[in-house]
């Protein structure tokens, strides 16, 4: 993408938990794209996700290894924003991981759908990243298909396997927050907070102690991101949180029905997990 005066400058998030490196890659980066308008730096990835949410920029420096979320899961995060928010011409931003281990770097680069700069971040190097992103910037501008603001498979399969590579012995990566619509806000939910998941044919709702809110993901996929001792699937479209199980009854039908603590509502089980709740 070549700036010229009438197109609008590249903005950029950046995000390191170390200082240094934020500002030697800001420095870096300004060398090799002078246009650059970095909105914002986050020292964490929960913070970088909401930089994110705020500013939405069309570009994210995410270091691999940040504490709170890593850069994968902060990705993860940032893939869902777009679906989640109102802004339908806002599109998921190109990624750049940082990272000083190049088994990340490899999978980025082979699967094509993020780049990578390893550390410390060197002019020659970013000159390379910097011209990659602005072709895809630039296809994003020329492409005549109406735009797709969700993130590509290649990028989800990617992230998948990032997370894997993360968690040392093959422990699974499992999702920490929720980000959810509450009335017209963008809300991080602590997942352990979340008492139970209920889906319909649109939308998913996410029920705390003290707020209910709703996600554009199916319970078919909270079941692979979610730790399954933490949460039981108990209907096709009920996700319940173990620890919120205040006990199970059965109606007039004979149906079991399992209550919460913190919540009058009772949530069906279907006959498929039943077994859950033997001798109860």
């Amino acid at each position: 993408m070549s700036e010229t005066p009438n197109s609008p400058r590249v903005r950029a998030v950046l995000a390191d938990d170390e200082r240094l490196m934020r500002e030697q890659l800001r420095s870096r980066l300004l060398e090799v794209w002078p246009d650059l308008d970095i909105v914002a730096e986050a020292k964490n990835g929960l913070e970088a996700v909401e930089l994110v949410r705020e500013h939405k920029p069309d570009l994210v420096f995410l270091d691999i290894r940040m504490p709170g979320l890593t850069g994968v899961d902060a990705a993860r995060q940032i893939a869902q924003l777009p679906d989640a928010g109102d802004d339908d011409s806002w599109l998921v931003p190109e990624i750049v991981f940082i990272t000083a281990y190049d088994q990340y770097a490899v999978e980025a680069f082979e699967q094509g759908v993020a780049d990578y700069v390893l550390k410390p971040a060197e002019r020659e190097r970013l000159t390379v990243t910097v011209q990659r992103i602005k072709k895809r910037l630039a296809l994003r501008e020329d492409t005549e298909a109406a735009p797709d603001n969700k993130a590509s498979a290649p990028l989800q399969q990617l992230l998948h396997k990032l997370s894997a590579q993360l968690n040392p012995g093959g422990a699974p990566s499992y999702l920490q927050w929720i980000q959810a619509t509450v009335g017209q806000a963008i809300q991080m939910i602590p997942v352990e907070e979340v008492l139970f998941f209920i889906s319909d044919e649109k939308y998913t709702r996410v029920q705390t102690a003290t707020l209910e809110a709703l996600i554009r993901k199916p319970i078919k996929e909270l079941v692979d991101e979610l730790d399954p001792a933490l949460f039981w699937q108990i209907h096709r479209s009920t996700l319940v949180n173990v620890k919120a199980i205040a006990g199970v009854t059965r109606d007039f039908r004979g149906r079991q029905l399992v209550g919460v603590k913190g919540n009058n509502e009772k949530l069906e089980v279907s006959r498929s997990y039943t077994h859950l709740f033997k001798g109860m």
